[in-house]
């Protein structure tokens, strides 16, 4: 598989690099030099738009890629991208991965695959931001920060260092009053429960069906 070929690279050529929360791995502008893998943590990346609004476009956890641009021809990084929390990051040079995407078929499908991928995420973010209202719009990102990060207690499921409500509403593009209207409307329901360091989800089946 692509995937265990590229973690195999990263174990053998990269060097491994320690962030502490809040630390900027690259900003705007910076030259493009590597491509990163998460070996523990998680990572945001995003952009500000002409009147310096934040636009979160990824989160990014353990085992996932990113700065994947390296591969995309261009020189300079549009984009910033800093650790959510304490994060452990394997670095590799993109002429090296270039290099390997010219020798194995796999690995170079794996990429067109990964592009495509995060291109359809944005489009569906797209597409949710024209059809969806708000609400729908924060239960959906809370339905797929469950899948990718949340861990079975029970009959319940637990997401740890869950997001400040300002980084949801830039996932979501709603404010920050709503994404607290909702949450709360939720807790109020027993729908879920959450503080600044976990969002635990009681009842599965209601959050999905978007009841509150």
């Amino acid at each position: 598989m692509g995937i265990d070929k590229i973690k195999a690279i990263f174990e053998e050529h990269s060097k491994m690099k320690e962030y502490k929360k809040g630390d900027i791995i690259y900003s705007p502008g910076d030259e493009i030099r590597s491509i990163y893998c998460i070996k523990d943590g998680s990572v945001k990346v995003g952009c500000y738009n002409e009147k310096g609004r934040e636009i979160t476009k990824f989160i990014f956890y353990k085992d996932e890629l990113f700065g994947e641009q390296a591969l995309s021809g261009l020189t300079k990084r549009r984009d910033y991208a800093f650790t959510i929390e304490n994060t452990m990051i394997q670095e590799i040079d993109s002429f090296a991965i270039n290099e390997f995407l010219k020798e194995d078929k796999e690995i170079l499908h794996y990429f067109l695959k990964l592009f495509s991928k995060r291109n359809i995420a944005l489009d569906e973010r797209l597409e949710s931001l024209v059809f969806k209202d708000s609400k729908t719009r924060i239960i959906d990102y809370l339905m797929k920060t469950v899948e990718q990060k949340g861990k079975k207690v029970g009959f319940e499921v637990v997401v740890r260092n869950f997001m400040t409500h300002q980084e949801i509403a830039n996932l979501t593009s709603t404010s920050r009053q709503t994404v607290t209207t909702v949450l709360n409307i939720l807790k109020n329901q027993n729908i879920i429960t959450f503080d600044r360091h976990r969002l635990l989800v009681r009842d599965m089946e209601k959050l999905k069906s978007g009841i509150c």
